[in-house]
């Protein structure tokens, strides 16, 4: 079988392209991890699951991947303005914690999530807090290189001297200045050059001891939000490096500042391929505490949704459109993890039927089918329709005894394979420990009644009923009947 081409959309070219890594089958990836100032909400689950299936299709394609996603502890300010106090310190203040323990608490719930997800851990996962000495250094390349300058509040980047600053939105210098300030994205500070200028470091403030805080050449302080994904991103993936992922929201300021800083200081590309995924609403709106629709993942299993489920509701529709999630919909995804997982049950637990002379054609074409919707800009909603397809295909011939147990062997062999994408642990399934049906226990009664009353012509046709139907086998032994699966 021919593997399909894997096509993936760049922000920075704004098209589907041929995904092709910059060192033979070496995929370099970072992912903007969370701030860990509070409980992850649904919505930036969304981007996490969307990143897994990206990483999931990169392996599946036979790539290796070298994984870093940061940890956010300090320098995330309230507003896009670099103003506002610190999110990690704030958390602190609220919970009367120090700023280490709100970092230390909300990283573990974070990956408790990811774990609960199933999402795969990033190989590496560097915190800001760890990485002040890359940053200052990072900074001071630029500081040489005439792009910073000095406010009251802190150093700066000159967002006017790069030529192609904000490459990545598809507007150039003028219209992205216009386009914060129209929409009130970032206060205007007076002392800034440019509405796009942004903080590459903060001075603390005075007469204030922050928690976080450190020495520099410029005075003590903190770094910048946009500073660190740089500094952290290039140590560990070089200076230029194949993809980068990230919530939609981070394009017109975050990921185009992390450009700008990066290729000042290296006069290099920064990142060929760029993956954005788009915003969650719930019921139809943007999720809000006030309006009693911001879940936590935490939130959804006390209600009692399992973690497939949830994991299937938030992969379900293409990462590149928005997901509008509904507790109905929820619903909708239980409903088909159960046709899943009852499928895989129904394949364990076959064992009668003829041989399928062309079963193998169907399934290198079910496939060859949902990889290539995984690799067409990894298209869930089709994938996931090709996997029913399947699943409904495969559940006639059993109903109709046209395959063999050898053919439902393979199928589950495909399923596993899907599964290397779906991460729904479906091996687990196979695992579980086999009840037998309400109709083989039936039988067994009527076997043992027909025993009783020596009618042995009908209890040897209820065994070899047993046998065909349900592959199980009855063993009558001095201390009653005991029945096995057949192998």
């Amino acid at each position: 079988m021919k593997k399909p081409k894997l096509k993936l959309y760049n922000t920075l070219t704004k098209k589907k392209e041929i995904f092709k890594p910059l060192k033979n089958k070496l995929v370099r990836f970072y992912a903007c991890g969370p701030t860990v100032y509070d409980y992850p909400h649904i919505g930036n689950l969304r981007a996490y699951v969307a990143e897994d299936i990206l990483r999931r299709t990169l392996e599946l394609n036979g790539y290796k991947v070298k994984h870093v996603m940061n940890i956010t502890d300090v320098g995330h300010l309230t507003s896009q303005a670099d103003e506002g106090e610190d999110k990690v310190e704030l958390a602190a203040r609220k919970h009367k914690k120090t700023a280490w323990e709100i970092a230390e608490f909300f990283t573990k719930v974070f990956l408790d999530n990811l774990k609960t997800l199933n999402i795969k851990m990033p190989h590496i996962m560097p915190k800001a807090t760890e990485h002040i000495k890359e940053m200052i250094e990072l900074i001071k390349k630029l500081e040489k290189k005439g792009y910073t300058y000095r406010i009251d509040d802190g150093i700066y980047f000159d967002t006017s001297k790069l030529k192609d600053y904000g490459k990545l939105t598809g507007m150039n210098f003028k219209q992205l200045n216009r386009y914060l300030k129209a929409g009130a994205r970032v206060p205007f500070n007076p002392q800034k050059r440019n509405i796009t200028d942004f903080a590459l470091w903060k001075f603390s403030p005075k007469d204030v001891k922050r928690q976080m805080e450190w020495p520099s050449p410029w005075g003590i302080g903190f770094p910048g939000w946009h500073i660190e994904c740089s500094a952290m991103s290039m140590k560990y993936l070089g200076n230029t490096f194949d993809l980068h992922a990230g919530g939609e929201d981070h394009i017109p300021i975050h990921h185009t500042n992390e450009i700008a800083q990066s290729e000042a200081a290296t006069g290099k590309p920064f990142v060929k391929y760029w993956f954005h995924v788009a915003f969650l609403l719930v019921n139809g709106k943007k999720m809000s505490k006030s309006l009693g629709n911001y879940y936590t993942l935490q939130d959804l299993l006390d209600k009692g949704y399992g973690w497939r489920e949830i994991r299937y509701a938030l992969m379900s529709a293409h990462y590149r459109q928005q997901l509008n999630f509904t507790l109905r919909g929820l619903e909708s995804a239980k409903r088909s993890v159960e046709r899943i997982i009852e499928f895989m049950r129904r394949l364990r637990d076959y064992s009668n039927g003829k041989k399928h002379k062309t079963f193998h054609k169907i399934l290198t074409r079910y496939k060859y089918k949902f990889w290539k919707e995984i690799n067409n800009d990894l298209n869930m909603p089709k994938a996931l329709a090709v996997l029913f397809e399947f699943i409904n295909k495969v559940n006639k011939l059993m109903d109709q005894k046209k395959i063999s147990k050898g053919d439902a062997k393979k199928a589950i062999k495909l399923m596993l394979w899907f599964d290397q994408i779906l991460g729904l642990k479906l091996d687990e399934i196979l695992k579980e420990e086999r009840k037998l049906p309400k109709e083989a226990e039936e039988l067994i009664k009527l076997r043992e009644e027909a025993r009783k009353k020596k009618d042995y012509k009908t209890a040897d046709k209820i065994r070899e009923e047993l046998r065909k139907k349900f592959g199980i086998i009855l063993e009558d032994t001095k201390d009653g009947v005991r029945w096995k699966w057949e192998k």
